[in-house]
């Protein structure tokens, strides 16, 4: 098990490492000398630590690796990949705290946005690129840890992914590059259309970086002064669409030979669900006539990007909180608790309620369109993961409240948190300073950030390998 995770985690220094480098580079070609050295260094440690990591041998006491590895293994990077990306904060001259410079990476390395710096002005670029950076790498993790652990979700998942009925070490490895290939391909995507758009560079290349991870973090004060016309809201709104849909739809579309509909299954439903999305805001919430921006609203919150304009209306705080909540597709860098379980719960009260009134009749659990059936035990899965988002939301917002956190916005930080999505003036939240919480505040955000981040049943199978030993 530690061969392995070792390796694991080396690849994502030896990544770490190249970051380091690109960001070098950026400051030498635009004269960004005040915090140079400290990318040095990163890269140096990253390089010569996962070198380690890498290089070490394989013992005889090293046994095949299970999930309680791989859930190990994926936590433990949570910690450290986010520690080495904390340096470049740390050691600059705006004198961070070590607490505060691992709050800003972890917030970044799950994706989420929370930040504590107030004014984005007052910083050098290569270090707001460097912080939009530790999103990218974040969303990018996330996606091989869907990958790494997809033995514990239901089969149809895997279906859209491979015939196998488990990924031995070759399949994970094929998938893995397919996700490194195509999240890379849609980064320079994304980049090219902001550019075409007449985006200033900088915000491009910061921009697509943050929004193809679902982040939040923004190379601006203001979300309003980077979408200045209808044209460009509409750019932003599609473009955050992207970790919206699963990563693979554009590769089965374009590279899948004899593919069916039910490799596009989780996109259509999603499809489907943004569209109703648009025609209810549009019908009974378009205050303005303004399409691109109610669009625009829409795209934030259902990819768990969770940046507005300064005039979103605040009364529809918790519609947007809802939003947030439901998620995108699996397989994307978005989170909440996924839509397609929702509609499988409510598929499944729905034809059990409808067998009790009529149990003559019999009613097939299968996804509507799709002629793919969900098994019971799934079910319950999606249940327990519902009832854990429950539980963490109760007992944070618990904590945030004895933090003297108002109750309303420690119930609405708690979402957010645990959705991995920021603050901002669309849930009320915007005027949040994290630089001012108390330290047990910031270490009670950055445990439920990870754990947002993490697939809320890896838990339940930790607590059943400490507590149940048989």
């Amino acid at each position: 098990m530690l061969f392995f995770g070792f390796r694991y985690l080396a690849f994502f220094l030896f990544i770490t490492s190249l970051l380091s480098f690109m960001n070098i580079i950026y400051s030498y070609y635009f004269n960004f000398f005040l915090n140079l050295n400290n990318y040095i260094f990163t890269l140096f440690l990253s390089l010569i630590l996962g070198s380690i990591f890498f290089l070490k041998k394989k013992k005889n006491t090293d046994f095949k690796i299970n999930i309680y590895g791989k859930i190990l293994t994926v936590l433990s990077g949570y910690i450290l990949i986010p520690l080495i990306f904390s340096l470049p904060f740390y050691l600059s001259v705006y004198n961070f705290t070590l607490l505060d410079s691992f709050f800003e990476s972890i917030s970044g390395f799950t994706s989420t946005g929370f930040s504590i710096i107030e004014n984005i002005k007052n910083y050098d670029e290569s270090l707001i690129i460097w912080r939009s950076t530790t999103q990218w790498i974040g969303g990018l993790y996330f996606l091989f840890s869907i990958v790494l652990l997809i033995d514990i979700f239901d089969d149809n998942l895997k279906k859209s992914l491979t015939n196998f009925l488990s990924f031995n070490t070759s399949e994970t490895v094929k998938q893995s590059i397919k996700i490194f290939l195509m999240y890379t391909v849609l980064t320079v995507i994304l980049f090219l259309i902001f550019n075409i758009f007449e985006f200033r560079s900088f915000i491009s290349l910061n921009l697509s970086l943050t929004f193809i991870s679902s982040g939040g973090f923004l190379p601006v004060n203001s979300f309003s002064n980077i979408a200045t016309t209808n044209l460009k809201e509409l750019v932003l709104a599609f473009s955050m669409l992207i970790s919206f849909f699963s990563i693979f739809l554009s590769y089965n579309l374009f590279f899948k030979k004899n593919r069916s509909l039910n490799f596009f299954q989780e996109d259509i439903y999603l499809l489907i669900y943004l569209i109703f999305l648009i025609a209810v805001f549009f019908i009974f919430l378009n205050f303005e006539n303004d399409f691109s921006r109610i669009l625009l609203l829409i795209s934030s919150c259902i990819s768990n990007i969770g940046v507005s304009l300064n005039d979103t209306p605040e009364n529809l705080s918790l519609i947007f909180l809802i939003l947030v909540i439901i998620g995108g597709s699996f397989f994307s860098t978005s989170s909440g608790i996924r839509f397609l379980k929702l509609f499988a719960m409510f598929r499944f009260s729905i034809n059990n309620l409808i067998s009790h009134a009529k149990p003559k009749n019999i009613y097939v659990d299968k996804h509507f369109i799709f002629e793919i059936s969900y098994k019971k035990h799934e079910i319950n899965k999606y249940f327990l993961s519902i009832l854990i988002f429950i539980i963490s939301i109760f007992i944070l917002s618990s904590l945030l409240t004895l933090s003297n956190i108002h109750f309303e916005n420690a119930i609405k930080l708690s979402v957010l948190t645990l959705m991995n999505t920021v603050n901002s003036s669309m849930y009320g939240l915007g005027d949040l300073n994290f630089g001012e919480m108390s330290i047990i505040t910031k270490y009670y955000l950055i445990f439920f950030m990870i754990i947002g981040r993490v697939e809320l049943l890896t838990l339940l199978i930790i607590l059943k390998k400490f507590l149940f030993k048989n």
